[in-house]
């Protein structure tokens, strides 16, 4: 990546980590600057080897031993996957040295095939994180700030953002090569990117025989993006079998670039919708893929609620996940079609979010939140509003509405 370096929420728990365990596997998405932060912060005392490189990979699959003879810890093995059989003599190494904490940095951009391999070989011995495109918060230059609903916060520490720079930015996405050099052309950039690297990786992570039957698959879906999930409509409509569409989801999911939002339920008896939500990890991607590459088109076009929820979540995403955590996040919708669009589950509190396009908040934008309140008052904690204006105000006991730029 060339550009300025930006600083990654992660680094603590990454540095944490290597002191901590013999392995650290770091995961996430094709360009999400996992190689870069590791050479930030490891290039001093350990040295560096891509496994992507063919003669690379075919050294460490002929001879592993050997391999890892030549390459001793502290090491950082990137793009791993490429040579996933030298994990079972990484282990043996790590046993004959369990108590030497760091010895091993593993990338990889495929979290359906890595994670079975670490699993199988590395279990107890190895660290997983996680990387995504960058947050807002890492791209303004605050990435530890606290979330609303956690001790430290300050709404006022980052300052007002213009609508046009938010969509902008929304368009533009979070993955650091655009974020960090300016005058990319940004859609030529994200279609080199769904060509060159996510379809890559999926093709090697199972066989597609018709890239083009894929691309339709993908646009159909990020057209649905913020909607309840008919996995048979989607599949009918993009002309592929069912079992073809829930696995080409479940690699996108594995793969970064989608996340599927779960309704949250308190009590199995009530009458609440089951279908999942998808969602997709980088706005970019999403303003992409159906054809947006004006952010004043996106915010004005009949898509704009849905990228704006996507930008929500994925903010709240990001920052949890690049803590080191297991976010749980799921939306809440009952038969009648009152609906609160995420629900984070932070510290055995509920933390209730209803995102609207509108940057003037009404009281009647908190109905949502308020009916959930009340459904499941004990474990609720404090509720947003979230709207990209710039008005913070209370629209209802505990529920406050708050700019996106606040988040």
């Amino acid at each position: 990546m060339d550009g300025r370096y930006i600083t990654r929420a992660l680094e603590p728990v990454l540095k944490r980590a290597v002191r901590q365990f013999p392995a650290v596997v770091l995961t996430g998405p094709r360009q999400s600057g996992k190689t870069t932060l590791l050479k930030h912060l490891f290039a001093s005392d350990r040295r560096y080897v891509s496994l992507e490189a063919p003669d690379v990979r075919a050294a460490a699959s002929a001879d592993p031993r050997g391999f890892l003879e030549m390459h001793a810890p502290p090491v950082i093995f990137d793009e791993v996957q490429y040579a996933a059989d030298l994990l079972p003599y990484i282990k043996e190494r790590i046993d004959d040295n369990r108590d030497e904490p760091g010895q091993y940095v593993l990338t990889g951009s495929q979290n359906l095939l890595l994670l079975e391999h670490v699993t199988e070989s590395l279990a107890g011995r190895a660290a997983m994180l996680r990387l995504l495109p960058l947050s807002h918060r890492e791209a303004l230059g605050y990435p530890q700030a606290p979330l609303p609903w956690e001790p430290g916060y300050a709404p006022d520490r980052r300052g007002k953002l213009a609508y046009k720079l938010l969509w902008d930015s929304i368009l533009q996405g979070g993955y650091p090569e655009l974020v960090a050099t300016k005058g990319r052309d940004v859609s030529l950039w994200h279609s080199s990117y769904t060509q060159t690297y996510l379809e890559r990786d999926i093709r090697s992570l199972r066989q597609i025989g018709d890239l083009m039957q894929f691309q339709s698959f993908l646009r159909a879906l990020a057209a649905r993006c913020g909607q309840l999930l008919n996995l048979t409509d989607l599949a009918r409509d993009t002309g592929v079998a069912v079992n073809t569409a829930k696995a080409w989801l479940s690699i996108l999911e594995a793969t970064f670039q989608i996340v599927i939002l779960r309704p949250y339920f308190a009590n199995v008896g009530k009458r609440l919708v089951k279908a999942p939500k998808v969602y997709f990890t980088d706005t970019g991607t999403l303003c992409h893929l159906v054809g947006l590459k004006d952010g004043e088109h996106a915010a004005l076009g009949p898509m704009g609620g849905a990228i704006f929820e996507a930008v929500v979540l994925s903010e709240i995403l990001k920052t949890l996940v690049h803590r080191g955590e297991a976010p749980g996040l799921y939306f809440w919708r009952t038969a009648r079609g009152i609906e609160v669009d995420i629900i984070i589950d932070a510290n055995a509190k509920l933390i209730p979010i209803e995102v609207k396009l509108s940057g003037t908040p009404r009281p009647s934008m908190a109905a949502g939140i308020v009916a959930f309140r009340t459904e499941l008052s004990k474990c609720v904690g404090p509720g947003y509003v979230v709207h990209p204006g710039n008005i913070r105000l209370p629209l209802a006991p505990e529920v406050t509405a708050m700019p996106f730029s606040e988040l």
